[in-house]
């Protein structure tokens, strides 16, 4: 498995790069960072899209995408796949014909070149050597994180947006993990605003790591508000993790 993290920043902001993880060059989760990162020819080898929720900066690179095939003139279909609300959220506020062309329908309604499909949590689905499952996770809207799993049973969970949740770590955490991709978007001092919106802090995430099982072989951080990157940094390393560390924008992570 190759992930290259197209973007791991919870805002956009110069140098900084909202959520996009790229696993083997086709398929995509989220799609915050997108046409803005690769090029034409690397644009079109996406096939699947998973969305963890219909939050702006995780959905908008979605549109230009479909743009830039029609563009190109290429016959081509694209799977934007995520659970119900948000399929639903994306295609009555995003692809509506008003915000954007409805490319589910272009350029007919038998080939449109997005695909919307709905995933329940909880619901496997095979895509070409992987077995992806989305778990919910506790955000201020509807919203699942992804367990990804290969023939050899190497296995890495992405989170998306999450605040405290028991419940999804019952359900993963009782799986051995190469690899969590995780976010902290606030400092310690915004625990209360934090939990309010669904998202987490260092002090947050080491009792998120507590609840699992079998703590995950590499810890790696998401979705830093680029305003508390120096605040956050510093509280991390204070948890003493020696498996944790920031992500970078435009690095290659391999399972």
């Amino acid at each position: 498995m190759k992930i290259k993290v197209l973007g791991c920043s919870g805002a956009e902001f110069p140098g900084h790069n909202p959520s996009s993880f790229l696993l083997d060059d086709r398929i995509l989760f989220d799609a915050g960072s997108l046409t803005n990162i690769l090029d034409e020819k690397n644009q079109l080898k996406v096939e699947h899209i998973f969305i963890t929720h219909a939050h702006l900066d995780h959905i908008t690179g979605i549109p230009y995408l479909a743009e830039n095939i029609v563009f190109l003139n290429m016959r081509r279909r694209v799977n934007i796949i995520g659970i119900p609300h948000a399929i639903k959220i994306i295609k009555r506020h995003l692809l509506n014909g008003s915000v954007w062309p409805d490319f589910t329908v272009i350029p007919d309604s038998h080939h449109g070149i997005l695909n919307l499909r709905g995933l329940k949590a909880g619901q496997s689905m095979k895509v070409n050597d992987y077995t992806i499952t989305p778990y919910k996770v506790n955000h201020s809207v509807p919203a699942v994180g992804y367990l990804v799993e290969d023939k050899r049973k190497r296995r890495f969970f992405y989170t998306g947006d999450t605040g405290p949740s028991d419940d999804t770590w019952r359900k993963v955490g009782d799986k051995k993990l190469q690899l969590l991709i995780i976010e902290v978007s606030f400092p310690n001092r915004m625990e209360e605003f934090a939990i309010k919106t669904g998202h987490l802090t260092p002090l947050l995430i080491k009792k998120e790591l507590l609840k699992m099982k079998y703590p995950p072989e590499r810890i790696y951080i998401t979705h830093l508000k680029p305003h508390f990157l120096k605040a956050v940094k510093t509280e991390l390393q204070e948890l003493g993790i020696k498996n944790l560390r920031l992500l970078r924008d435009g690095e290659t992570i391999e399972v």
